[in-house]
């Protein structure tokens, strides 16, 4: 058993899953992963129990009723990890935007350089972002620009949704209060594990954009960030 679980939500995703999982597992450091996937009617969730069969003690599924938001299921996740003896939960996208070759510096910059909560970030040096346009890249930068300008939090990829968490992080954090599913999911976690005083550290990487499947991203998702980032502010937030 290892001492970190990789938590990967799912909608969808039969193109990526078994790809996604086995290059999970074919790192240097040993992961476990827990598909938490909503209903996806496409069949996901069957790879994912075929491939239990090959991995029992490493890879586990939570099959929820419904699609009910990105956050809703890293809540999910995180539970369910904190029920267990995981000391370390990352939070990644089954798309191959995030590189599973990046899991173990995450993992070293919380067992090794002290981080609390280690970030992937395509903007702590440059902009490292492969396959999207211009505008979204855009919307995207200056979008963690200005959730920073706003919140003081000094972090520049606010948004960023490929995390390193250490166990104490979510054990103070009350998971019921968090507000937000969508990319305001990813800002107010980091911002209230800052508001406790928790150490963050961004590790650069480079997200490349899916070649496979559909992009879950949607207006509604985006301005949720942009004005529920006031509202965290004004409010300051429960813990």
């Amino acid at each position: 058993m290892s001492d970190t679980l990789v938590i990967i939500p799912t909608y969808n995703e039969k193109e990526n899953v078994e790809a996604i999982i086995k290059a999970t597992f074919n790192q240097d450091k040993a992961f476990d992963v827990l598909i938490v996937d909503d209903n996806s009617p496409d069949g996901t969730a069957d790879i994912v129990t075929q491939l239990q069969k090959e991995y029992p003690d490493r890879l586990f599924l939570e099959k929820r009723s419904g699609k009910n938001g990105l956050g809703t299921a890293y809540i999910h996740g995180f539970k369910w990890a904190l029920q267990r003896h995981y000391e370390f939960i990352v939070e990644m996208d089954a798309d191959f935007s995030h590189n599973p070759k990046d899991l173990v510096r995450l993992y070293e910059s919380c067992t090794q350089d002290g981080a609390d909560v280690s970030v992937g970030s395509r903007y702590s040096v440059g902009v490292n972002v492969v396959n999207w346009p211009m505008k979204r890249v855009l919307l995207s930068y200056f979008a963690s620009r200005y959730v920073r300008f706003i919140t003081g939090i000094p972090v520049h990829d606010t948004t960023a949704g490929f995390v390193c968490w250490s166990r104490k992080v979510l054990e103070t954090m009350n998971l019921d209060k968090i507000k937000f599913v969508g990319y305001a999911f990813q800002i107010e976690m980091k911002f209230k594990a800052w508001k406790h005083g928790f150490s963050i550290k961004e590790v650069s990487v480079v997200f490349t954009d899916r070649t496979k499947g559909e992009s879950k991203m949607s207006g509604g998702i985006i301005s949720e960030a942009l004005f529920g980032v006031i509202k965290m502010k004004l409010k300051g937030l429960p813990k």
